[in-house]
This record gives structure tokens, sequence and C-alpha cells, in this order.
């Protein structure tokens, strides 16, 4: 053993220089005396010819992997307390995994057998050496001078007295810090993660003087104040293991590919050019959130390519056994649901945030916060932007990158629990049992997970320079927050693919309640793709199956294969239905791309207005409805600025006629030879859904006593029922419109409006104008689902 001890080791690293006269003292990081000795055998062929015996020393660190097992060196502070000033050289040894494919890479079979490669045991140390010396690595951390140590210590610790305490278990802290960026060197920048959060925050004077401060404005004892926060930061606090994140790679692939195929679709540049900007600047990822495997199919991404896990924020409610302590040590951390009153958790958080903001660890959480029912992207959420909004203000980076981030599917396995709350049923409570029925459900085939990363924003554009010092707290009503926020939500919508699940959903459930077969389909679909290609919107590669009837007929199979689509083959021809209890489902397919066509189904709605008599100034009038729409909209798709909105509109009418202007100052004729020309027809397909809900609202509004107070649960549940009634009486043309969801929003809008209050002598007055904007806007949604019905009837071009 001794012999293999002292034999030079692949790539090994360089003695350290260190000034003349100066002597050299090694910080040794070993777990075991094999490894003890293999450092000391470097140290032996490595030492100067012209070095004398005393010019070299050896001190213990704790050991980085066998916690308890060893401690810091009591002889370390007297070191740092005399006069002379040695170089400090951290140590360690680092353990590979095997190669194969000429790839060192940690196969599942090792980590389940063996344990992790990376972190053999003595015995197993043993082994290695004798037959894979290749696997064993002397790694040696930057060194530095004893009196640049004291310095950094001084400044960190705003002392400026002769005293040593603390001092020791600071360069403890630096040795195991310059390791760990050795290491990764060797290792590669998959396995970038903090060591000692706990340490350096709990240490932190700023840390501990907000403590103080809350002690005593809250007259607490300071010590049971810093109990609480150290058991809030455990709380918290990702505790990363290079052992689990390799597990639980292997075990997202194993889960997600038998549903969705072996590989994930996303640009590997693009993420490249993404990894090349966080070596630079925090970044944080923002997907959106359809599906519970979205936070897990973008750390697969992340891992495959080499790059580390992000700290992800997570709700309390996943931390369950076993998926709990999986995804803490694979870098997820987990918040409380409420703790608005709670000074001490948030003074945990904030200072967590600016902690990995601050040493540039990648950040990642839901801005929706939570997953969307209906397919839509959600209101954003404020409360964790602001805490990275605010740890920017105060100077803890130079600048923050937040990367847009569109996880779409071509099905997903969770569409019929969401049409199920849609339908006022409960949201099945997260636990192990739920977990088992999650893995048993991705044993069907869902197609491809798509994954599109949008234009990266940067805090620094958007809030002018950090302001290191300064007393930053966040509003989350800043408009400036909410303005960072809305541009993120854009450009996420801005980069989300149109899949062929989701426009064959939006054909099939803007044709009316009847069966197709896939030549119908194809029809129905000519001018949707036309469309999409003229304005160059972003698609799968699968779009184009869309262009046969053999790739129309695999889409559809596939709806129908897990229930979102019925297929009759009893006659003579092959015909496909949406059914009423299948609608909700489809229409969640849809909604994840309609806001392409948004713009185009409003100017319709607009035109029709004009269309309906003659106004002094057509065109001025036609703005102003289309603003009136707008607003009447506002709750449920992200509008750009009213200029930049009208410049939309503009782009779009171009599209469908280079002379729109002209055609609209013409009065009703123009505007409705302008409507009829266009391709395709939207506002039935897109807005009748939302309109035909907000009747439901509006009606039950009408219903509701001036002066009593609404109950929201009951009056929901109200709509519901209301809903149902409607759609059994052909009041209302889709099922999909009877959803809670798109209730809610409609609640959310009469409330805006002030139609809601329980006091005002005019509400009842109001609460009718309401209802009669709304059957205005849908008696003209009716005219242009018409105008489709007659374009495939050959009746208009």
């Amino acid at each position: 053993m001794g012999g293999m001890t002292s034999c030079p080791l692949n790539n090994e690293p360089r003695w350290p220089v260190a000034p003349t006269g100066s002597a050299v003292v090694f910080l040794v990081d070993a777990s075991s005396r094999l490894e003890r000795r293999l450092l000391e055998g470097w140290i032996e062929r490595h030492r100067p010819e012209t070095a004398r015996a005393g010019d070299c020393r050896l001190l213990t660190l704790p050991s980085s992997r066998r916690r308890g097992r060893s401690r810091l060196d009591p002889e370390l502070e007297a070191v740092l307390a005399t006069d002379e000033d040695p170089v400090l050289a951290p140590l360690r040894v680092a353990w590979l995994p095997g190669l194969k494919d000429g790839v060192r890479a940690v196969r599942l079979g090792d980590l389940l057998t063996f344990g992790d490669p990376r972190d053999p045991g003595r015995i197993r140390q043993r082994s290695l050496l004798r037959r894979n010396l290749d696997r064993c690595r002397i790694v040696a951390g930057e060194p530095a001078a004893a009196s640049e140590l004291r310095a950094r210590w001084s400044k960190s610790a705003g002392s400026g007295s002769g005293s040593t305490t603390g001092l020791p278990e600071f360069v403890a802290r630096q040795a195991a810090l310059a390791l760990e960026r050795a290491e990764r060197r060797v290792r590669g920048a998959r396995y970038k993660v903090p060591r000692l959060v706990d340490q350096e925050i709990l240490g932190s004077p700023a840390f501990r003087g907000g403590l103080s401060r809350i002690a005593r404005e809250e007259g607490r004892p300071e010590a049971v104040v810093v109990r609480e926060a150290t058991a809030g930061l455990r709380e918290i606090a990702a505790t990363h293991s290079p052992f689990v994140i390799d597990i639980v790679a292997h075990l997202i692939h194993l889960l997600y590919a038998h549903g969705y195929g072996d590989r994930l679709q996303y640009d590997h540049e693009q993420l490249a050019g993404i990894a090349a900007l966080s070596q630079r600047h925090p970044v944080v990822f923002l997907p959106t959130h359809k599906s519970n495997l979205d936070h897990l199919v973008l750390q697969y991404a992340l891992h495959e390519n080499g790059l580390p896990p992000n700290h992800t924020a997570g709700g309390i409610n996943m931390n369950f056994f076993p998926v709990g302590p999986l995804i803490r040590r694979s870098g997820t951390f987990f918040i409380r649901r409420s703790f608005r009153d709670d000074t001490v958790y948030k003074h945990v958080l904030r200072s967590y945030i600016d902690y990995l903001i601050e040493k540039r660890f990648s950040l990642e959480w839901y801005l929706e916060g939570g997953r969307s029912r209906s397919g839509k992207m959600l209101p954003p959420r404020f409360g964790m932007l602001a805490y990275v909004v605010d740890a920017y203000r105060r100077g803890k980076s130079d600048d923050v990158h937040l990367i847009p981030v569109s996880i779409a599917y071509d099905q997903i396995h969770d569409v019929g629990a969401y049409a199920e709350e849609q339908r006022g049923g409960a949201k099945e409570k997260e636990g192990f049992g739920w977990f088992i029925g999650v893995i048993r459900a991705l044993r069907r085939r869902y197609g491809k997970i798509h994954i599109r990363f949008g234009d990266p924003l940067s805090l620094r554009s958007q809030l002018g320079m950090p302001m290191p010092g300064a007393v930053s707290n966040t509003d989350e009503r800043s408009v400036a927050l909410q303005k960072i926020a809305f541009e993120v939500s854009v450009r996420i919508n801005r980069a989300t693919p149109i899949t062929p699940t989701s426009l064959v959903t939006l054909a099939l459930l803007g044709s009316g309640d009847r069966a197709f077969t896939v030549a119908d389909t194809r029809h129905g679909l000519a001018n949707l793709l036309h469309y999409v290609e003229q304005r160059k919107l972003p698609t799968t590669a699968q779009l184009f199956h869309l262009e046969s009837d053999a790739g129309i007929q695999l889409t559809l199979d596939a709806l129908v294969e897990n229930g979102v689509v019925t297929r009759f083959d009893g006659g003579p021809e092959l015909v496909y239905l949406i059914g009423a209890e299948q609608q909700l489902a489809a229409a969640y397919y849809r909604n994840t791309v309609i806001h392409f066509f948004v713009n185009t189904a409003i100017a319709e709605l607009a035109l029709l207005h004009v269309g309906e008599r003659p106004y002094d100034d057509p065109v001025q009038e036609f703005w102003a409805e289309a603003m009136r729409l707008r607003d009447l909209f506002k709750f449920e798709f992200f509008f750009a600025e009213k200029e930049s909105y009208r410049e939309e509109l503009c782009n779009e009418l171009a599209i469908q006629d280079a002379d729109w202007e002209a055609r609209i100052s013409e009065g009703p004729e123009g505007a409705g030879r302008l409507v009829r020309s266009f391709r395709p027809f939207s506002a039935h397909r897109v807005l009748r859904p939302f309109l035909e809900s907000y009747q439901v609202v509006s009606d039950n509004l009408q219903r509701l006593e001036p002066g009593k107070r609404l109950d929201e649960g009951q009056f929901l549940s109200e709509c519901l029922g209301l809903g149902k009634q409607y759609q059994l009486q052909r009041h209302i043309e889709s099922a999909s419109s009877v959803s809670k969801v798109l209730f809610q929003t409609a609640l959310k809008l009469a409330d805006n409006r002030g139609l809601l209050s329980a006091s005002d002598s005019d509400i009842r007055e109001r609460r009718q104008a309401f209802a009669t904007e709304i059957r205005a806007a849908l008696r003209r949604v009716e005219a242009i689902a018409a105008l489709g019905a007659s374009r495939r009837a050959g009746i208009i071009p």
C-alpha cells in the first residue's frame, strides 16, 4: 500500500508558489488514512529540493465527506496568530467515475449497488487504487497568504482588533470553498453546489444584525430569535448532494421516457448560450407550469448538458416522503405557503436569496405560482421576484438575467384532473399515493416534451444600476416589479411553440358540436396553418405532420388514445368528435396557443361593431371598440401597452389587407368586406368560451339582491349550476365555458369594475350594463361563427 500512495497520479497539481522565506502550510481534507497518505506522498514528490524541513507543515481540515470524523486542527489558530506570513494551500483527494465510451459517467447501477463512485468508502478506496489508478486525483485549491486571509476576515466581520477569534473557522471555510472550485474543474460544472450555506449565512454580520434588530423591535430575547432563524434556514435551504443529483437525473429519465420518448426537444446551442451568461451573472429560470414534470424535465435538460441543477423554489406541500428528501438534495428549497407576518422567516428567506444571487447560483421558480388548469398562462405572482429585485438593488450582483422558459407538451397526463377541477371537483392532495398515481399515468404515451427559451431579460436594463449598501424592500404592488413580471410573461408566450395537438383542438372546437372526417379536419386546418406560416409563429418540428391526412389522423388518434377525442368507425367513413364532456380537456390544449390569435379575434369583433351602423369617424370608432375589448379581456391575456398594442393590431390588419384603414373609412360596407376577407376567422374559436363564462357570471350577478354581500364559494357553485343549465338549454354553445377557472376570472373583472359592492345605489343598473356589453360581444362572435360556416359551405370565398 505504501508503494501505491507514493507513486505519481494522473494530472497532478503543481507545488504552490510562495514568497522567498515563507513557509507553506497545507490544509488537508482527508476522509481516511489512505487519503492522508496519498496527500503526504504528493507533498514528498513535489517538495522543492531547496525547501527546508520546517518550510512545510500539514494541518487537518474537517472532512467534507466524513462529517464528524475529523475536526479543525487546533494548531491553525497558532499559525494565524504569529507574525510570520505562511502560504496556506488546501489539498484534497478526488475520486472520479469510471470511463464509459470515453466519458466519465455515473451509471444508475453504480449508484444503487456501490454508492457514489466519487465518495468511496475506505475499503473501496483501496480497491480503486489497485485497479483504477486513473480514477484518483489530487486536488489543490487556490493558495493564499495568511495576511490576505486575515484581511478578508476583518473586512467580512467588520473587525479591526488584533483578536483571531473566529479566524481559523473562516480560513477553514475559505479553504473548503477553494477546494470545491478546484474539484469542479476536475468533475465539471454539473456539481457546482453550495457547501457551507448555514455557516456563511448564520455567520454573516448583516444577517446577525438583522436578527438583533428584529429582537429589539419585537421585544424578544435575541437567543430565541437566533434559534428560530437557524431552524428556518434549515427548513428552507436545499442540501445538495452530487450522489442524489445523479440518482434523481436517472430517475427523471426513467419517469418521463416511457410517456414522452427518450429525448427532450430543445435547442442545445441556446442552452449553451444561457450557460455562458450564467458564468458572468446569476440567472433565474422562469418556466411555465403546466405539469408536475416541468421542473424535472428542465433539471434533466441541464444535467445532460453538464450544468448544475437550479436552486428551485418549491411549495412546502411537495415536501413529503420520498419526494421531498430527494428533490431537496437535488436543488429544491421549500417555502411556506404563507408567512406574511413572520418577520424572522422573511429575513431568513431574503438572506438566502441574497446569498444565492451573490454567489451566482442559478435560481428557478414558477412565475405563475401554481399549475394552470386552463392551459393559458396565469397572471404572475410577485413575491419571489421581489426578493431577487431587492438583492439586485442592494448590489448583491451587478446584473441578474431572467430566463423565460416555455415547457410545452403534446399531451399531459394531468389534463383529466384539471378538467374535473374546472367542473368544481377538489384538487387531489399531494402525497405518496398521489405520486404513485403519477408514475402509473406515465405508462401511457403522450407524445413529446418541447422546451423553449425566450430572450433573457436584464434587471439592469429595467431598473438601472444597483446601489450597494442601499436599503431595498420592494413592494409587490410596485409598478416596476409588475412590468418586469409582465414582460417575462409576454416573452414566455412569444416562445411557446404551436403543437399539432394545440392546432387541431383549436380547429375542431371552433367548428361546432359535430363530427369531422380527416378530410374535414384538413380543410379546417388549412387557413390556420397558412396563418402560422405567414406570421412565422414558433412551432414544433412535428407540425408539418398536419400537412398530410396521415399526419392529421396520427394526431387525432393520439387524442383518442387519451380520451380527449372520440372516434366512430361504424359507418362508411371514419369520423372524430370532441364530445361535451371532453371539451374542457381539449380546450386545455387549445388555450396553450390562443394568445397568438387574440389580436385577430379582437379586430374581427371591432370591425363588426363598426359595420353595425354609420359613424362620423369609423377608424376612430374601430380603435375605441378595440380598446374596450382589450379592457374586457385584460385579466385573461397579456396585452402590450396601449401604443404598442395599436401597433400590433395594425400589423395584424396589414396581414389581412394592406389597405385596411381605407376599407374601414368606407363605413359599414367597407368594414364588412374587410372582416369577411379574414383568413382564418378567429373570434368564435378564441373568445367565445370566455364571453360565455362572463355571461353566466353577469346573469348570476343580476340575480344577487343589491345590498347582499357576495359569498365567493357559494356564488361560483351557483355559476357552475347555471352554466350547466345554459349548456343544456343551448343558451351557450361551448361546454368548455362552464369552468370554475373562467368564472373566477370573470368575477375578478366584475370586482375590478365595482360590480360586487353591496352598497352602491346604482349597482343594479351597472350590472345590467355589464351583461348587455357581454351579450353584444357574444352576438358578434356568433356572426363570425356564421361567416366560418358560410366559408366551409362555399357560400363566401
